[in-house]
């Protein structure tokens, strides 16, 4: 069983930055791309990034592109995501999912869903 627990998030100012964790348990986390979504109040779940099993590669969405970074820790079982130029569109809970396979942008494409973190953003 895989559990994942975010944390990190807050309220920020726009432009400001924040960085959020993903913490997994379990012995396979390196064997897999991690991912971030996020859901604003109604509206519906949206990729964010994803980071491939060994760190090496990683995808975005257009709308982060540019001030949005994911990495990963495969020691500490740990993936992050770094983002700056923070702006008010950013407001959502923000989780992070295991993919089934690198490339993956549907969040069916995505198991094992962390409880999220909400990120406010004022401007």
């Amino acid at each position: 069983q895989v559990q994942l627990v975010e944390s990190g998030g807050g309220l920020v100012q726009a432009g400001g930055s924040l960085r959020l964790s993903c913490a997994a348990s379990g012995r396979t986390f390196s064997s897999y791309t991690m991912g971030w979504f996020r859901q604003a109040p109604g509206k519906e779940r949206e990729f964010v990034a994803a980071v491939i099993s060994n760190g090496e590669s990683t995808y975005y969405a257009d709308s982060v592109k540019g001030r949005f970074t994911i990495s990963r820790d495969n020691a500490k079982n740990t993936v992050y995501l770094q983002m700056n130029s923070l702006k008010p569109e950013d407001t959502a809970v923000y989780s992070c999912a295991r993919a089934a396979f690198f490339g993956a942008r549907h969040a069916r494409e995505f198991s094992y869903w962390g409880q999220g973190t909400q990120v406010t953003v004022s401007s």
